[in-house]
């Protein structure tokens, strides 16, 4: 159904109240048309990327539809800053332990790159050598989004305008394919023949 105007002039008391009892998610719709950039200038506050806070505020009213269900809220707007600031703070949580992952494989990478001596240069060339048999090994949409993220230094949103493939997708190839590079070149490393 189309919100009729009238709803315009409802409380936001009672367009949650209409959308309890009646299930359209329009009247969470017309709260979006209220709030939303509010929450925006929330979210690029503190996810600091505007195609990220848009993104934010998309997940954020449509978590909405299920937790207004749940929860008994008096002051919306208020109630909305600090839903919207936690979701905000659980995002960053997520970024920060990716990052501290990220780091953690660069650390190692630098590991490897810091040799001097001739042994260890080889022992350096050897390690690309075996990543990058490794690399091939993965399946393309893995290697594509590894390569991307890791070697070209693209962001997430860069993955997904380049490959078509969705957030998730893209999650998921790069988190699996690290495993799976990892898997591999284990396995390479236990059939190189011992020098």
């Amino acid at each position: 159904m189309l919100v009729n105007s009238k709803y315009k002039d409802y409380t936001d008391t009672e367009l949650i109240n209409t959308f309890l009892q009646t299930g359209d998610n329009s009247f969470v719709g017309l709260l979006y048309e209220r709030y939303g950039h509010l929450v925006l200038g929330l979210c690029i506050k503190y996810l600091k990327n505007k195609d990220e806070a848009q993104d934010a505020v998309i997940q954020i009213f449509t978590s909405l539809l299920k937790d207004l269900t749940r929860h008994k809220i008096q002051f919306f707007k208020s109630w909305l800053y600090v839903y919207s600031k936690n979701f905000c703070l659980m995002e960053l949580r997520k970024r920060q332990s990716t990052l501290k992952k990220e780091l953690e494989l660069k650390d190692n990478v630098h590991l490897i790159m810091d040799f001097s001596t001739p042994e260890h240069l080889q022992e350096k060339e050897n390690q690309i050598t075996l990543m990058e048999k490794a690399l091939e090994a993965l399946n393309l949409e893995q290697k594509k989004c590894i390569e991307l993220f890791y070697l070209k230094n693209k962001s997430y949103n860069e993955i997904i305008e380049l490959t078509g493939y969705s957030n998730n997708e893209v999650k998921s190839h790069i988190q699996n394919g690290k495993r799976n590079l990892k898997l591999k070149m284990e396995a390479l490393v236990n059939e190189r023949p011992a020098t």
